[in-house]
C-alpha cells in the first residue's frame, strides 16, 4: 500500500530532526533509571512522574539498594519505601504504588517485569507512556514513549498539531521508521530539557532550529543563514 504523501515528507523532516539531535546528544541513555534491566526502568519510570531526572535517579538508586528484586520491595514497609523515595514529587502516593506493583509482579509473573504492553498496563499507576517507557530503555523493544518534551517538540516542529500525547503518539507511529523508533523518545526528552523548554526555549542553539514551525526558532534559523 502506498504511503499518503504528507506522511513521507512527515518522515524525511523527522529523520532528519532526529539525525541532527543524534549527532548533538549521542544515542546512549543519559539517566540511570532508564540505562539497566527492565526492573530498575519500571521503577524509576513510576517515580519519575513530575520529578526531576536527577531527583528520580537518586531515588530510584535508593529503593533497588535496599530492595532489588520485587519479593524484596513488595516484603517492604510502605513507611520504609517511602522515605527512600523522599526526594520525588507525590513520594508517599508512589511509595504505594511501588509495593503494589511489586506485590502484583510476584503474584502475577514470578517476580519477572514482564516484556507485553497488556500486562504491563495492568500493574498499578503503569499507563502507556511507563510501559512504552519498560519496552523501550528496558527490553529494547520498539515503542514510542510520548511524554511532554515529546509532545510539545512535535508540536513546535510542525510534525502534529495534535493537542494530547496520545494523539501525537500515533501520528509518530505512523512516521518514525524502525531504525529509530527506540531512540525518539531519548532524544526529544534531551531537547526538550536542555535546549527546547517549555518556557524561554534557547532557539539560538537549536540545532533542528531549520525545520521549526515556531516563529521564534524560525527567525533565528534565518537570521543565522
Amino acid at each position: 500500500m502506498d504511503r499518503p504523501a504528507e506522511n513521507i515528507q512527515g518522515t524525511k523532516k523527522l529523520c532528519a530532526v532526529l539525525q541532527a539531535l543524534a549527532d548533538c546528544y549521542g544515542l546512549s541513555p543519559w539517566n540511570w533509571h532508564t540505562n539497566g534491566d527492565p526492573f530498575r526502568v519500571l521503577v524509576g519510570t513510576l517515580l519519575s512522574h513530575r520529578t526531576r531526572d536527577p531527583k528520580t535517579d537518586e531515588a530510584t538508586r535508593a529503593v533497588l539498594e535496599h530492595y532489588p528484586t520485587a519479593k524484596d520491595l513488595a516484603e517492604a514497609p510502605v513507611e520504609r519505601i517511602a522515605t527512600l523515595v523522599r526526594p520525588v514529587n507525590f513520594y508517599k502516593t508512589k511509595a504505594r504504588r511501588l509495593k503494589e506493583t511489586a506485590a502484583l509482579l510476584v503474584e502475577r509473573h514470578g517476580g519477572k517485569v514482564p516484556d507485553q504492553e497488556r500486562d504491563l498496563t495492568a500493574l498499578p499507576g503503569v499507563g502507556p507512556k511507563t510501559a512504552a517507557c519498560v519496552l523501550v530503555y528496558g527490553f529494547r523493544k520498539p515503542a514510542i514513549p510520548v511524554d511532554v518534551h515529546v509532545h510539545r517538540i512535535c508540536r513546535r516542529l510542525g510534525i502534529t498539531t495534535c493537542p494530547t500525547p496520545k494523539e501525537t503518539q500515533g501520528v509518530l507511529e505512523k512516521l518514525v521508521p524502525a531504525r529509530w523508533i527506540l531512540h525518539v523518545n531519548e532524544l526529544l526528552v534531551k531537547h526538550g530539557q536542555t535546549t527546547c523548554l517549555p518556557r524561554s526555549p534557547k532557539c539560538s542553539r537549536c540545532v533542528v532550529a531549520a525545520w521549526c514551525s515556531d516563529g521564534r526558532a524560525a527567525n533565528v534559523a534565518t537570521e543565522g543563514s
